[in-house]
């Protein structure tokens, strides 16, 4: 069974995060949501959610791949974070996935890890994106292994993207039937 790391700070944008982590389980990967901090994590829009676990001591754990959801003050907060871009920066040196949704591509780009790399974000960090990447207004876009986005509009695609990764497209068509997606 695949894992798959959800860092959730603060903030997040609950339909990305929770798309991913819905559609990831239901394809049968083993996604772990590690909190910032400790207890229940606030959303942008009130939803409140409780991490499986902190995120302190996850770098002992394999994963197969990492996934940043967005949110402008959930992104601010895996910012500040320095475990995440250790996490981010270790999961591309083993050349395993790594995805980002709306304002998260923002923490690949400052960290100099979309350089010459097709990518997309949320509009409003188009320009922050864009500073050495290949920027792209597609709505889920994937270059090797990583894997971006735009926002929550997108979150069912780009979920869907990441099992195809995962496990197949054979899946993917197996869930899109299942949940009635398009």
């Amino acid at each position: 069974m695949k894992r798959v790391l959800v860092p959730l700070a603060p903030g997040f944008e609950e339909i990305e995060a929770i798309t991913v982590i819905d559609v990831l389980r239901r394809a049968g990967a083993e996604v772990v949501v590690a909190g910032t901090q400790a207890g229940i994590i606030k959303g942008a829009n009130g939803l409140q959610v409780m991490p499986d676990r902190e995120l302190s001591g996850i770098k002992q754990d394999p994963f197969d791949m990492i996934v940043l959801p967005g949110g402008g003050e959930g992104v601010e907060n895996l910012r500040k974070d320095p475990r995440v871009l250790t996490l981010v920066k270790e999961f591309i040196a083993k050349e395993k996935p790594v995805a980002a949704i709306c304002a998260a591509p923002s923490i690949l780009s400052e960290a100099g890890l979309l350089r010459g790399r097709q990518a997309t974000s949320y509009p409003s960090y188009k320009e922050a994106v864009a500073a050495g990447s290949i920027y792209s207004e597609e709505r889920v876009v994937t270059d090797g292994k990583l894997v971006t986005s735009r926002g929550p509009g997108t979150a069912m695609e780009f979920a869907l993207k990441l099992v195809e990764i995962l496990a197949g497209p054979e899946k993917v068509s197996e869930l899109k039937a299942a949940m009635l997606a398009l």
